[in-house]
């Protein structure tokens, strides 16, 4: 890109990237660190996540207005309108949670790899940007390692958002001058500039380097491999990013697809086994069986049930195994509430999380049948196993890892910080949802623990056993790493005070 009149800096493609360590990056975020020049789909994020589809459409209907004002009258106009949509009424605590726990989901599938290529060469790095700062500061120093970030402040009243902005307003044009002088005010100039439209030009023109990131040509996003940092958990409900579109054919979807899900979940639930696999696949939810199951426990000759080990991707797991296997086998849990346990097809047996009162319960209902746990002890939406509780293979050697793996093109099944009633609503919510359960070979006599394995071999073992079949890393993660990443909880549920704690247990 040749310098003009109206573009008088070069662009990003003639920046070096070597020998950077002892400098300092300024870049702008949207359009710039980031592809998509717009911040909408972020703002709808927060919007339903927090506010829920009222929320939604309330933005979505005030985005033509801050688009008219953002693109004839003034840019900083059209950011305010956003704002006020999105945020008035919310409490803080609500929008950094989903600053935490969702954005950088999203965030990081769109970051731009020339950008990033020169602001992760920088031995410090600053974001100045329109976007408000709670929502941006979480990714940003968490994911990418910028040392500083510089946004819009918002107006906050008793812990909730007014939807105005504090003094001095939106950071575009000259307010992005004082911000980044009044941020370097003690410190030498900054190297590097990057931005890329005419309202970052005025702050550029005070670093040393600047450069434009130009709209086109489009380019691919930095690959999750490339990462600094992997995202291993997140939360919210919606798998694609909200764009206008995208969040108008949600709106028009969810009454439409919550009367889907009932009829599926009453499908599941109503019918005999054998036939909900049938149901399923009439109703548009797909069921993909792979490898052979084993049969049925004989009682009869004093034969005990099979213990199925699965990866744990949501609540429906268990019920999509009975499906495969088109028998109902009852499913031993950390923790459900009543509303799944209410429509559940299959027996639920809440685990107690007291090791011998855990152990002894599993070992009856073995005596009884064929059992099915997940010792991942909560989900994860990623490629990745998280660490396994060791207590399984202690119990039996009749163990049959099955790998569990979904498909959702518009809800997630699984939260963490909303209410895990509605996961297996969401989840059928979706068009057309999949399951695929793959069987793996019962595992051999010589890999228990009564041939000599502890326990943790075992699990380990399994772990590695059920990632290799699906492709998937193992991490020694466990359920409380989630929770206190996504929800600043440990994770365990207060429902019985009584019974205490159990221990993370694994390998």
């Amino acid at each position: 890109m040749a310098k003009t009149k109206e573009n008088p800096f070069p662009s990003i493609a003639q920046c070096a990237s070597i020998g950077r360590d002892k400098h300092t990056v300024v870049a702008d975020m949207d359009g710039t660190l980031l592809r998509g020049r717009s911040s909408f789909p972020y703002f709808a994020l927060v919007a339903f996540e927090v506010g829920g589809i009222l929320r939604l459409l309330f933005l979505l209907l005030a985005s033509p207005v801050a688009g008219i004002l953002y693109y004839f009258i003034s840019e900083a106009a059209g950011i305010r309108v956003l704002i006020f949509a999105t945020f008035v009424g919310m409490k803080v605590s609500d929008i950094e949670s989903v600053a935490r726990a969702v954005l950088p989901k999203f965030y990081s599938s769109d970051l731009h790899p020339e950008t990033w290529r020169v602001f992760s060469s920088c031995g410090k790095s600053c974001v100045l940007t329109a976007n408000p700062r709670v929502m941006v500061e979480a990714f940003l120093k968490d994911y990418l390692g910028a040392d500083m970030v510089t946004g819009t402040e918002i107006h906050v009243f008793r812990g909730r958002a007014t939807g105005l902005v504090k003094s001095p307003g939106i950071l575009v044009g000259k307010n992005k001058v004082d911000a980044l002088e009044n941020a370097f005010k003690d410190k030498p100039v900054a190297d590097i500039a990057l931005g890329d439209r005419k309202t970052d030009y005025p702050f550029m023109k005070l670093c040393k380097e600047s450069y434009v990131v130009p709209a086109k040509p489009k380019v691919e996003a930095v690959s999750h491999d490339k990462l600094p940092k992997p995202i291993v958990f997140h939360d919210g409900r919606l798998v694609q990013k909200p764009t206008p579109f995208m969040a108008l054919l949600t709106i028009l979807w969810i009454p439409v697809g919550f009367l889907l899900a009932c009829l599926r979940i009453a499908a599941g639930a109503l019918l005999p086994m054998p036939l909900v696999y049938y149901a399923f696949w009439a109703l548009g939810v797909r069921v993909h069986i792979k490898g052979t199951p084993p049969p049925p426990a004989k009682k009869s000759i004093g034969q005990t049930g099979v213990l199925f080990i699965c990866s744990h991707r949501t609540l429906l797991d268990p019920i999509f195994l009975s499906t495969a296997l088109g028998r109902k086998i009852p499913a031993v849990t950390y923790s459900l509430s009543r509303l799944s346990e209410v429509i559940s097809p299959i027996k639920t047996i809440r685990l107690s999380r007291d090791r011998a009162t855990d152990a002894s319960m599993i070992k009856k209902l073995l005596e009884a049948g064929d059992l099915v746990i997940c010792p991942e002890g909560t989900t994860c939406r990623e490629p990745f196993l998280l660490r396994f509780s060791a207590l399984f293979a202690e119990l039996t050697n009749e163990l049959v890892p099955v790998a569990m793996a979904n498909r959702m093109s518009m809800f997630h099944g699984t939260t963490a910080r909303g209410w895990k009633g509605m996961d297996p609503f969401y989840f059928f919510m979706n068009p057309s949802p999949a399951y695929e359960v793959t069987f793996l070979n019962k595992l051999p006599h010589e890999l228990t623990c009564s041939a000599g394995k502890s326990s943790h071999e075992v699990a380990n073992y399994i772990q590695r056993m059920i990632a290799a079949s699906l492709s998937y890393e193992c991490t020694s993660f466990t359920r409380k790493d989630k929770y206190r990443a996504l929800a600043g909880n440990d994770g365990t549920v207060v429902e019985k005070p009584k019974l205490s704690p159990n221990k993370v247990m694994g390998c």
